[in-house]
Protein backbone atom coordinates (compact mmCIF):
# COMPACT_ATOMS: atom_id res chain seq x y z
CA UNK A 1 0.00 0.00 0.00
CA UNK A 2 1.86 3.54 -1.19
CA UNK A 3 1.40 5.65 1.97
CA UNK A 4 -0.66 8.69 1.63
CA UNK A 5 2.31 11.09 1.82
CA UNK A 6 4.23 8.94 -1.25
CA UNK A 7 -0.11 9.20 -3.06
CA UNK A 8 0.49 11.54 -6.47
CA UNK A 9 -0.43 15.11 -5.41
CA UNK A 10 -0.70 18.07 -7.79
CA UNK A 11 0.46 21.24 -5.89
CA UNK A 12 -3.18 22.49 -7.28
CA UNK A 13 -5.69 20.43 -6.13
CA UNK A 14 -7.90 21.46 -9.00
CA UNK A 15 -5.24 19.87 -11.20
CA UNK A 16 -6.68 16.44 -10.49
CA UNK A 17 -9.81 17.39 -12.19
CA UNK A 18 -7.75 18.79 -15.05
CA UNK A 19 -8.99 15.65 -17.48
CA UNK A 20 -12.64 16.16 -17.08
CA UNK A 21 -13.00 19.92 -16.67
CA UNK A 22 -14.72 20.55 -20.00
CA UNK A 23 -17.13 17.41 -19.00
CA UNK A 24 -17.72 19.26 -15.84
CA UNK A 25 -17.74 22.49 -17.24
CA UNK A 26 -20.92 20.56 -19.54
CA UNK A 27 -22.36 19.14 -16.13
CA UNK A 28 -22.31 22.87 -15.07
CA UNK A 29 -24.12 23.85 -18.16
CA UNK A 30 -26.88 21.43 -17.85
CA UNK A 31 -27.38 21.79 -14.32
CA UNK A 32 -28.13 25.53 -15.18
CA UNK A 33 -30.30 24.57 -18.40
CA UNK A 34 -32.37 21.89 -15.97
CA UNK A 35 -32.97 23.93 -12.94
CA UNK A 36 -34.08 27.26 -15.53
CA UNK A 37 -37.42 28.79 -14.47
CA UNK A 38 -39.62 31.71 -15.32
CA UNK A 39 -40.69 31.84 -11.50
CA UNK A 40 -38.07 34.52 -9.78
CA UNK A 41 -38.48 32.87 -6.14
CA UNK A 42 -36.84 29.46 -7.70
CA UNK A 43 -34.55 31.18 -9.84
CA UNK A 44 -33.10 33.28 -7.28
CA UNK A 45 -32.45 30.24 -5.07
CA UNK A 46 -30.97 28.17 -8.03
CA UNK A 47 -29.16 31.00 -8.87
CA UNK A 48 -27.64 31.59 -5.09
CA UNK A 49 -27.06 27.54 -4.76
CA UNK A 50 -24.65 27.44 -7.77
CA UNK A 51 -22.58 30.14 -6.15
CA UNK A 52 -21.54 27.68 -3.44
CA UNK A 53 -20.18 25.89 -6.35
CA UNK A 54 -17.33 23.82 -3.69
CA UNK A 55 -15.63 20.58 -4.25
CA UNK A 56 -18.22 19.12 -7.01
CA UNK A 57 -16.99 16.12 -5.47
CA UNK A 58 -19.42 13.83 -6.60
CA UNK A 59 -19.88 14.87 -10.32
CA UNK A 60 -15.62 14.66 -10.19
CA UNK A 61 -15.93 11.13 -8.65
CA UNK A 62 -18.11 9.72 -11.68
CA UNK A 63 -16.76 11.48 -14.46
CA UNK A 64 -13.11 10.25 -13.71
CA UNK A 65 -14.63 7.17 -12.23
CA UNK A 66 -16.43 6.48 -15.88
CA UNK A 67 -13.06 7.74 -17.53
CA UNK A 68 -11.15 4.83 -16.22
CA UNK A 69 -12.74 2.63 -18.23
CA UNK A 70 -13.51 4.03 -22.07
CA UNK A 71 -14.80 7.78 -23.06
CA UNK A 72 -16.89 9.38 -21.40
CA UNK A 73 -20.94 9.97 -22.93
CA UNK A 74 -24.07 11.82 -22.41
CA UNK A 75 -25.31 9.60 -19.71
CA UNK A 76 -22.09 10.12 -17.53
CA UNK A 77 -22.78 14.17 -17.82
CA UNK A 78 -26.92 13.86 -17.32
CA UNK A 79 -26.02 11.82 -13.73
CA UNK A 80 -23.49 13.64 -12.53
CA UNK A 81 -25.96 16.81 -12.92
CA UNK A 82 -28.17 14.37 -10.80
CA UNK A 83 -25.75 13.83 -8.03
CA UNK A 84 -25.16 17.38 -7.69
CA UNK A 85 -28.69 18.26 -7.39
CA UNK A 86 -29.14 15.57 -4.66
CA UNK A 87 -26.25 16.59 -3.09
CA UNK A 88 -27.02 19.81 -2.53
CA UNK A 89 -30.47 19.41 -1.43
CA UNK A 90 -29.16 17.09 1.30
CA UNK A 91 -26.97 20.61 2.13
CA UNK A 92 -30.05 22.85 1.81
CA UNK A 93 -31.70 20.17 4.51
CA UNK A 94 -28.86 19.52 6.53
CA UNK A 95 -28.28 23.80 7.06
CA UNK A 96 -31.55 23.62 8.55
CA UNK A 97 -31.13 20.39 11.08
CA UNK A 98 -28.08 21.84 12.08
CA UNK A 99 -29.15 25.78 12.42
CA UNK A 100 -25.35 26.01 10.20
CA UNK A 101 -25.66 30.02 9.27
CA UNK A 102 -22.68 29.64 6.36
CA UNK A 103 -22.09 27.43 3.84
CA UNK A 104 -19.44 28.45 1.34
CA UNK A 105 -18.66 31.41 3.12
CA UNK A 106 -22.62 32.97 2.79
CA UNK A 107 -25.28 32.44 4.38
CA UNK A 108 -27.59 29.27 4.73
CA UNK A 109 -30.94 29.25 2.80
CA UNK A 110 -32.84 29.43 6.15
CA UNK A 111 -30.72 31.92 7.29
CA UNK A 112 -30.97 34.22 4.04
CA UNK A 113 -35.14 33.38 3.68
CA UNK A 114 -36.14 30.99 5.88
CA UNK A 115 -36.66 27.35 7.25
CA UNK A 116 -39.98 26.61 4.61
CA UNK A 117 -38.05 27.88 2.08
CA UNK A 118 -34.98 25.78 2.63
CA UNK A 119 -37.16 22.48 2.97
CA UNK A 120 -39.12 23.29 0.10
CA UNK A 121 -36.33 24.27 -2.19
CA UNK A 122 -34.37 21.10 -0.68
CA UNK A 123 -37.54 19.16 -1.88
CA UNK A 124 -37.64 20.88 -5.58
CA UNK A 125 -33.92 19.63 -5.95
CA UNK A 126 -34.51 16.45 -5.19
CA UNK A 127 -37.80 15.76 -7.43
CA UNK A 128 -35.86 17.43 -10.01
CA UNK A 129 -32.72 15.01 -9.49
CA UNK A 130 -35.46 11.93 -9.82
CA UNK A 131 -37.23 13.24 -13.08
CA UNK A 132 -33.45 13.90 -14.80
CA UNK A 133 -32.19 10.79 -14.09
CA UNK A 134 -35.74 9.08 -15.25
CA UNK A 135 -35.22 10.86 -18.46
CA UNK A 136 -32.29 8.28 -19.56
CA UNK A 137 -33.01 4.78 -21.00
CA UNK A 138 -31.93 2.18 -18.18
CA UNK A 139 -33.53 2.29 -15.10
CA UNK A 140 -30.49 0.86 -13.09
CA UNK A 141 -28.78 4.46 -12.40
CA UNK A 142 -32.13 5.74 -11.29
CA UNK A 143 -33.54 2.51 -9.15
CA UNK A 144 -29.48 3.32 -7.38
CA UNK A 145 -30.11 6.55 -7.13
CA UNK A 146 -33.23 6.09 -5.05
CA UNK A 147 -31.65 3.18 -3.47
CA UNK A 148 -28.75 5.66 -2.10
CA UNK A 149 -30.93 8.29 -1.70
CA UNK A 150 -33.17 6.43 0.53
CA UNK A 151 -29.98 5.36 2.67
CA UNK A 152 -29.00 8.56 3.01
CA UNK A 153 -32.48 9.70 5.02
CA UNK A 154 -32.27 6.76 7.05
CA UNK A 155 -28.78 7.67 7.94
CA UNK A 156 -29.82 11.51 8.94
CA UNK A 157 -32.71 9.81 10.81
CA UNK A 158 -30.57 7.56 12.86
CA UNK A 159 -28.11 10.36 13.73
CA UNK A 160 -31.20 12.78 14.90
CA UNK A 161 -32.51 9.71 17.22
CA UNK A 162 -28.70 9.47 18.68
CA UNK A 163 -28.64 12.86 19.50
CA UNK A 164 -27.51 13.71 23.54
CA UNK A 165 -26.34 9.93 23.34
CA UNK A 166 -23.15 9.53 24.87
CA UNK A 167 -22.83 6.12 24.65
CA UNK A 168 -23.05 6.16 20.97
CA UNK A 169 -20.11 3.36 19.71
CA UNK A 170 -17.78 4.12 16.81
CA UNK A 171 -19.40 1.07 14.99
CA UNK A 172 -22.53 2.92 14.88
CA UNK A 173 -21.37 6.59 14.12
CA UNK A 174 -19.73 4.60 10.92
CA UNK A 175 -22.99 3.56 10.00
CA UNK A 176 -24.43 6.71 10.22
CA UNK A 177 -21.63 8.19 7.80
CA UNK A 178 -21.51 5.39 5.51
CA UNK A 179 -25.32 6.36 5.16
CA UNK A 180 -24.71 10.24 5.08
CA UNK A 181 -21.86 10.83 3.55
CA UNK A 182 -20.14 7.77 1.88
CA UNK A 183 -23.46 6.43 -0.25
CA UNK A 184 -23.70 9.73 -2.53
CA UNK A 185 -19.86 8.91 -3.21
CA UNK A 186 -20.30 4.92 -3.67
CA UNK A 187 -22.90 5.51 -5.89
CA UNK A 188 -21.01 8.01 -8.22
CA UNK A 189 -18.26 6.00 -8.39
CA UNK A 190 -20.30 3.00 -9.59
CA UNK A 191 -22.57 4.42 -11.96
CA UNK A 192 -19.43 6.23 -13.11
CA UNK A 193 -18.04 2.91 -14.15
CA UNK A 194 -21.64 1.34 -14.87
CA UNK A 195 -21.88 3.98 -17.91
CA UNK A 196 -19.02 2.88 -19.13
CA UNK A 197 -19.63 -1.24 -19.32
CA UNK A 198 -17.63 -1.96 -16.75
CA UNK A 199 -18.03 -5.30 -15.34
CA UNK A 200 -20.22 -6.21 -11.66
CA UNK A 201 -16.62 -6.93 -10.08
CA UNK A 202 -14.98 -3.32 -11.25
CA UNK A 203 -18.74 -1.93 -10.43
CA UNK A 204 -18.07 -3.60 -6.74
CA UNK A 205 -14.79 -2.53 -6.50
CA UNK A 206 -15.34 1.50 -7.17
CA UNK A 207 -18.20 1.51 -5.01
CA UNK A 208 -16.00 0.13 -2.41
CA UNK A 209 -13.38 2.63 -3.30
CA UNK A 210 -16.50 5.67 -3.52
CA UNK A 211 -17.45 4.52 0.04
CA UNK A 212 -14.15 4.32 2.00
CA UNK A 213 -13.16 7.68 0.58
CA UNK A 214 -16.98 8.93 2.14
CA UNK A 215 -16.14 7.94 5.43
CA UNK A 216 -12.10 9.47 5.80
CA UNK A 217 -13.66 12.36 4.17
CA UNK A 218 -16.70 12.84 6.44
CA UNK A 219 -13.98 11.72 9.35
CA UNK A 220 -11.51 14.90 8.33
CA UNK A 221 -15.00 16.75 8.55
CA UNK A 222 -15.70 15.83 11.23
CA UNK A 223 -12.31 16.86 12.74
CA UNK A 224 -12.47 20.22 11.58
CA UNK A 225 -15.05 20.96 13.27
CA UNK A 226 -13.02 21.43 16.14
CA UNK A 227 -9.55 22.38 14.86
CA UNK A 228 -10.72 24.05 11.61
CA UNK A 229 -10.75 27.60 11.04
CA UNK A 230 -14.07 29.18 9.68
CA UNK A 231 -12.71 31.65 7.58
CA UNK A 232 -10.84 28.66 5.75
CA UNK A 233 -13.38 26.03 5.83
CA UNK A 234 -16.25 28.24 5.21
CA UNK A 235 -19.26 26.94 7.01
CA UNK A 236 -20.19 27.21 10.90
CA UNK A 237 -18.33 25.17 13.01
CA UNK A 238 -19.44 23.58 16.39
CA UNK A 239 -22.74 22.14 15.48
CA UNK A 240 -22.12 19.09 16.03
CA UNK A 241 -21.58 19.78 19.81
CA UNK A 242 -24.38 22.47 19.34
CA UNK A 243 -26.91 19.70 18.68
CA UNK A 244 -25.35 17.12 20.46
CA UNK A 245 -24.36 15.34 17.62
CA UNK A 246 -21.66 12.73 18.81
CA UNK A 247 -19.03 11.91 15.67
CA UNK A 248 -15.63 10.34 16.21
CA UNK A 249 -13.12 13.30 17.98
CA UNK A 250 -15.90 13.31 21.07
CA UNK A 251 -16.40 9.13 21.07
CA UNK A 252 -12.70 8.40 21.05
CA UNK A 253 -12.34 10.81 24.19
CA UNK A 254 -15.36 9.64 25.69
CA UNK A 255 -14.30 5.96 25.10
CA UNK A 256 -10.84 7.09 26.71
CA UNK A 257 -8.76 4.63 28.79
CA UNK A 258 -7.66 8.04 31.07
CA UNK A 259 -10.78 8.38 33.50
CA UNK A 260 -9.61 12.02 34.00
CA UNK A 261 -9.97 12.96 29.88
CA UNK A 262 -13.28 10.95 30.21
CA UNK A 263 -14.73 12.66 33.58
CA UNK A 264 -14.65 15.99 32.22
CA UNK A 265 -15.39 15.63 29.01
CA UNK A 266 -18.70 13.83 30.36
CA UNK A 267 -18.97 17.13 32.73
CA UNK A 268 -18.44 19.65 29.87
CA UNK A 269 -20.98 17.92 28.10
CA UNK A 270 -23.90 18.15 30.87
CA UNK A 271 -22.76 21.67 31.55
CA UNK A 272 -24.44 25.11 30.23
CA UNK A 273 -20.86 26.31 29.86
CA UNK A 274 -20.51 28.79 26.68
CA UNK A 275 -17.08 28.09 26.74
CA UNK A 276 -18.12 24.47 26.30
CA UNK A 277 -16.48 24.11 22.86
CA UNK A 278 -13.38 25.50 23.67
CA UNK A 279 -12.92 23.85 26.42
CA UNK A 280 -13.53 20.33 24.43
CA UNK A 281 -11.48 21.34 22.08
CA UNK A 282 -8.64 21.89 24.07
CA UNK A 283 -9.54 18.53 26.21
CA UNK A 284 -9.55 16.86 22.55
CA UNK A 285 -6.09 17.86 21.94
CA UNK A 286 -4.61 17.53 25.42
CA UNK A 287 -5.75 13.49 24.77
CA UNK A 288 -5.33 10.81 21.81
CA UNK A 289 -8.78 11.30 20.41
CA UNK A 290 -7.48 13.96 17.04
CA UNK A 291 -4.73 11.71 16.84
CA UNK A 292 -6.89 8.68 16.76
CA UNK A 293 -9.30 10.17 14.91
CA UNK A 294 -6.82 11.41 12.25
CA UNK A 295 -5.41 7.90 12.19
CA UNK A 296 -9.26 6.18 11.51
CA UNK A 297 -9.24 8.61 8.44
CA UNK A 298 -6.12 7.43 7.48
CA UNK A 299 -7.12 3.67 7.82
CA UNK A 300 -10.29 4.56 4.90
CA UNK A 301 -8.00 6.39 3.03
CA UNK A 302 -6.12 3.55 2.55
CA UNK A 303 -9.06 0.95 1.66
CA UNK A 304 -10.20 3.81 -0.92
CA UNK A 305 -6.63 2.82 -2.14
CA UNK A 306 -6.81 -1.60 -2.28
CA UNK A 307 -10.37 -0.94 -3.69
CA UNK A 308 -8.11 0.18 -7.12
CA UNK A 309 -5.52 -2.50 -7.10
CA UNK A 310 -6.69 -4.49 -9.36
CA UNK A 311 -7.49 -1.29 -11.68
CA UNK A 312 -4.73 -0.76 -15.00
CA UNK A 313 -2.56 2.16 -13.77
CA UNK A 314 -3.39 5.64 -16.08
CA UNK A 315 -3.22 9.18 -14.85
CA UNK A 316 -7.34 9.38 -13.90
CA UNK A 317 -6.45 6.45 -11.51
CA UNK A 318 -3.93 8.25 -10.14
CA UNK A 319 -6.05 11.32 -9.50
CA UNK A 320 -8.19 8.85 -7.98
CA UNK A 321 -5.52 7.45 -5.43
CA UNK A 322 -4.45 11.61 -4.96
CA UNK A 323 -7.96 11.95 -3.86
CA UNK A 324 -7.58 9.93 -1.00
CA UNK A 325 -4.52 12.38 0.62
CA UNK A 326 -6.68 14.64 -0.25
CA UNK A 327 -9.53 13.58 1.62
CA UNK A 328 -7.52 13.37 4.88
CA UNK A 329 -5.01 16.28 4.58
CA UNK A 330 -7.32 19.41 3.77
CA UNK A 331 -8.32 22.08 5.59
CA UNK A 332 -11.75 23.39 3.84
Amino acid sequence: MTPPEERPLPSDPALLFSSIEDELEEVESLLLAELATSDPIIEQLVDYTSHWRGKRLRPALLLLSGSVYGPLIHDHKVLAAVLEMIHTATLVHDDVLDAASLRRHNATIHSRWDTATSVLFGDFLFTHAFHLASSLESTFACHRIGKATNRVCGGELRQIHQQGNYDLTESEYLEIISSKTAELCAVSCLLGVYCSGASQSIQAAFEDYGRNLGIAFQITDDLLDYVGKENEVGKSLGTDLEQNKLTLPLIALLQSSETGFKNEAHQLLASSDHQKQLRLSQLLKDSNALEYSQQRALEFSDKACLALSAVPESPTKNALLALTQLAVTRKA
